[in-house]
């Protein structure tokens, strides 16, 4: 008898509206095949089932969902992979893909944007290549390239760096390696902060780039109040604050 060919794994998107008081609708934001296969799945991974499933929710307004969602499988990452990550390989995701290999598809979601970028969700991912499970990308809304397509910064050579330091002097030292990247070898800076900080990021960004280069900011990206805009430190320094501590944002310097 032939062996059980494995299910899929497939990275769903979510809208970028996440934890904000405006809601998206999901026709706006997420192509109609994404929404298609989203819908025809009964076993998913992810940060939180609580979130999922708001997300399932909206979802069938728009696609009627394979199985009610009271009978979709949902599981969680551990909480550890929350708070430190699942990016350097520590973490063996293969039991999760369990249903994958008996032959059902899985889909792998974050609370906002692709999975597995700036998100967890990559052991996930490298489970599948080692189990031999097919991973499959869906389209849907990125933040850090929306950001960087608008910044007008190089979009040839960039490199996202996930989140600055906390301690104040650490974060002074990390700005000013990356303005030398950025500046130097002229390769994009993206980062990211939790939202409630934004606000003192930009504050230390201001004071400690130099006048010439450049900064971009891109903030609610698809809702109704996105902004993205791109000045040189001198001309932010003539402005009010453009990112607040409520909305989510992405940062990148340039030159």
């Amino acid at each position: 008898m032939a062996a059980q060919a494995p299910g899929r794994l497939y990275l769903v998107p979510a809208p970028l509206d996440f934890g904000c008081a405006e809601t998206v609708p999901l026709g706006q934001v997420m192509p109609p095949g994404t929404l298609e296969v989203a819908a025809g799945l009964t076993h998913w991974i992810c940060e939180n089932a609580k979130s999922a499933r708001s997300f399932l929710k909206r979802i069938a307004e728009l696609q009627p969902l394979a199985l009610p969602l009271r009978e979709q499988a949902i599981v969680e990452l551990p909480r550890h992979v929350h708070k430190k990550g699942d990016h350097d390989g520590d973490f063996d995701a293969r039991s999760l893909l369990a249903p994958a290999l008996q032959g059902h598809d899985v889909g792998l979601v974050s609370e906002a944007g692709m999975p597995a970028i700036a998100d967890p969700g990559s052991s996930v991912v490298r489970a599948a290549h080692d189990l031999g499970v097919p991973v499959v990308p869906l389209v849907g809304p990125a933040s850090l390239l929306l950001t960087l397509a608008a910044s007008g910064l190089n979009g040839q050579n960039f490199a996202f760096v996930g989140y600055l330091p906390q301690d104040p002097a650490q974060r002074v030292q990390r700005i000013r390696e990356l303005e030398s990247l950025a500046l130097q070898r002229g390769q994009t800076q993206l980062f990211i902060e939790t939202p409630y900080r934004n606000v003192a990021l930009w504050e230390a960004l201001l004071k400690q780039l130099q006048p010439a280069t450049r900064l971009a900011m891109g903030s609610g990206l698809t809702m109704s109040g996105a902004a993205a805009r791109t000045l040189r430190i001198a001309d932010w320094r003539q402005h009010s604050v453009p990112v607040r501590n409520d909305t989510p944002a992405v940062f990148a310097i340039g030159r």
